[in-house]
């Protein structure tokens, strides 16, 4: 593989990732949502404190519908690629995304339209190395759907995502994303890996977006793992783990930062996929701020525990 001696180092993606790598090996995106807010309020008394305990931290980018995703893809992996750092992708536009919650519904407008957009997200990638999130709650939404027609499209969806990830982006290490440890049974999620074609990938995701705790979600991938007959690799979504779950997933308050991102760490890697400080929706202890939008209260809050 043609990478810089760095990320085949951080990576080994043929032989597992070494625990204890260097957290400097990601890219830092210096136009996330916690960076700009820093960036365009120097004078706030909590700009500091965001800046060293989040906007300077390796945080996933996460990327929905746009008409020209390959290029946007490409430009974004470029840049990290310039600086010898792997970056982090979110795949994030499935049609009816967030069946279960709502808060961030959307999504392609149809079966083919995602595949013309997923193909060419991958292809955005192409040789580099890369991170890459498919489809938060893809799996795990498929609870609170009612079609058996859909339900088959949207394992087919997301069965082509993980072709097209192995065929044009053969260097990133791709994860099927698989709920949280308090969502699905771990056989029923095995089950929906496998249809998804989780194999033909590097394996599955955890937590994001979520709270559950580090120790909790490897027990639930060592459970889904057993279930598929084989050691898939993992990661776990550390980004407000800190304070574990109360069982509420949208704004909860008294909720921490968790550990920042590591390779190793009981799992593949342990990563923040959720931005921090960025709402779930219009809900818990932000009600007036819409999911996606970044609130420096929030943030806060993720510092102090609170």
């Amino acid at each position: 593989m043609r990478w810089t001696v760095l990320a085949a180092t951080l990576l080994l993606l043929a032989g597992g990732v070494p625990a204890g790598a260097a957290t400097t090996g990601f890219y830092v995106n210096p136009d996330s949502a916690p960076a700009v807010w820093v960036r365009n309020n120097p004078g706030d008394s909590r700009a500091g404190a965001i800046q060293s305990a989040i906007a300077s931290k390796p945080i996933a980018r996460w990327f929905g519908d746009d008409a020209n995703i390959g290029g946007t893809v490409g430009s974004y992996v470029g840049a990290a690629a310039s600086h010898n750092l792997v970056p982090v992708l979110v795949a994030y536009n499935l049609p009816e995304r967030d069946v279960c919650g709502g808060e961030s519904s959307g999504g392609a407008s149809s079966m083919s339209a995602y595949e013309t957009w997923i193909s060419s997200f991958a292809a955005g990638i192409g040789a580099k190395p890369a991170v890459v999130i498919i489809e938060p709650d893809g799996l795990a939404d498929i609870s609170c759907m009612t079609s058996s027609s859909d339900i088959s499209d949207r394992l087919a969806m997301l069965a082509f995502a993980a072709r097209m990830f192995q065929e044009k982006a053969p260097n990133a290490s791709a994860y099927l994303d698989a709920g949280n440890a308090g969502w699905v049974a771990a056989g029923t999620m095995a089950g929906r890996l496998k249809s998804a074609g989780v194999s033909s990938i590097r394996g599955f995701a955890l937590n994001v977006s979520n709270f559950y705790t580090t120790s909790s979600s490897i027990s639930y991938a060592d459970s889904v793992n057993a279930a598929l007959g084989y050691a898939a690799k993992f990661v776990i979504d550390t980004s407000r783990n800190g304070n574990g779950s109360d069982g509420e997933w949208c704004n909860p308050a008294g909720r921490k930062l968790g550990t920042p991102p590591q390779t190793g760490g009981g799992a593949d890697m342990l990563l923040w996929i959720k931005t921090p400080g960025v709402s779930d929706g219009q809900c818990g202890v932000a009600p007036t701020v819409p999911a996606g939008q970044f609130s420096p209260d929030l943030a806060v809050r993720l510092i102090n525990g609170t």
